[in-house]
This record gives C-alpha cells, sequence and structure tokens, in this order.
C-alpha cells in the first residue's frame, strides 16, 4: 500500500484517473518533450500513469504523481510525476534506481521538480535504504541536469549511448548522475 509524501509546497502521492487527462497533456506538448524522441499519444499517456499507478500499490513506491498543496482540490493540482523507478536491464549500470521528473511546463522554474526530488531521495535512502540513487538524460538537457545538481548528484563522468535509440539520433548520447546514501545523508546533515 502506497503512502503520501509530503513537502512544504507539494504531495507526491498515489495516481488518481483524473490524472490521466493533465498527464496526456504533458506528454502531448513538444517542449516538455523536447528531450525524449517524440511526444506521446492519449493511449500511451494512459499505459504510462496506469503502470506508474500498478507500480506504486504493489510495491509501494515508484514515479509518484505530484500534486499542489494548496491547489484547488479538484484534481485539477497535478502537476506531473517525480519518482523512483528501477532502470532497464540494457542499461550498463544496471541493476539500479533511477530518479525521474516531468512537470506540466506551467510549473518549471519554481522549485517544484528539485523540491519533490528532494523528498523522492530521501525516500530512497531512508525508507529503502538503498546504497545510491542514478539519474540520466541526454546530454543537450542542461535543465535536467542542473536538477541532478541541485538534489547532490555527481556527474559520473561516464556518458553514454542509450540502448533504446540510435547512436547517431540527436538524443542518443546521456549523461549518468550519481548519489550515495553517505553523500545523502552528509548534505541533509549539514
Amino acid at each position: 500500500m502506497s503512502r503520501t509524501i509530503e513537502t512544504d509546497r507539494l504531495y507526491l502521492r498515489q495516481w488518481q484517473a483524473s490524472d490521466f487527462a493533465i498527464f496526456a497533456k504533458i506528454n502531448a506538448d513538444s517542449e516538455v518533450m523536447q528531450y525524449f524522441p517524440k511526444v506521446l499519444s492519449t493511449t500511451t499517456s494512459n499505459t504510462i500513469a496506469k503502470k506508474c499507478q500498478q507500480l506504486i500499490e504493489d510495491k509501494g513506491w515508484g514515479l509518484w504523481a505530484v500534486s499542489l498543496k494548496n491547489g484547488i482540490g479538484k484534481g485539477d493540482d497535478f502537476i506531473g510525476m517525480v519518482g523512483l523507478n528501477e532502470v532497464h536491464a540494457e542499461m550498463s549500470f544496471a541493476p539500479a534506481v533511477e530518479i525521474a521528473w516531468r512537470l506540466h511546463k506551467d510549473y518549471w522554474g519554481q522549485g517544484y521538480a528539485t523540491e519533490a526530488a528532494r523528498a523522492a531521495l530521501d525516500f530512497a535512502f531512508t525508507e529503502l535504504a538503498l546504497d545510491n540513487v542514478v539519474s540520466f538524460t541526454a546530454v543537450i538537457n542542461k535543465r535536467s541536469q542542473l536538477i541532478m545538481q541541485r538534489i547532490g548528484m555527481i556527474n559520473m563522468q561516464d556518458n553514454f549511448y542509450h540502448p533504446m535509440l540510435d547512436a547517431k539520433h540527436r538524443l542518443a548520447e546521456h549523461v549518468l548522475y550519481k548519489i550515495t546514501r553517505q553523500q545523502w545523508q552528509n548534505m541533509v546533515n549539514l
């Protein structure tokens, strides 16, 4: 059974049916999806949301739905997803758990992704007792790399080509970031 994680301004929670339409709009937005191979159809977006929902139900953690605490409470306070996900087996650094995020662009630049990601890392290290967490993105995605740095992750200087993309694709080369439990504890105890 999942529980809601609370931050100063956000809830990281289980997905609700009312989140799906907004998530589909996020995934259909070319600006939000500029560092992904393509925008997603509503059907594909709903499949991803259902999978996130089921993994949280099964494991108690995953890519949580993120909503504003001071939202209007009618289901439209959903702003995206942030959380933890097991890395695909084809990745050279698997097995591992990654931290990832995708927010509606109206909520960019307000610190929400960083705030939610810190809460997800805290869960990873205190509740799941993971040894480390990774994050990766296309080399050209500087915005996500800044979030990785803000939450204390270190660039491993070990770029790789994403196994699901052709090596010549503009997004193929990825940067790998990582943070260990000890690094996280040192940071939060400052």
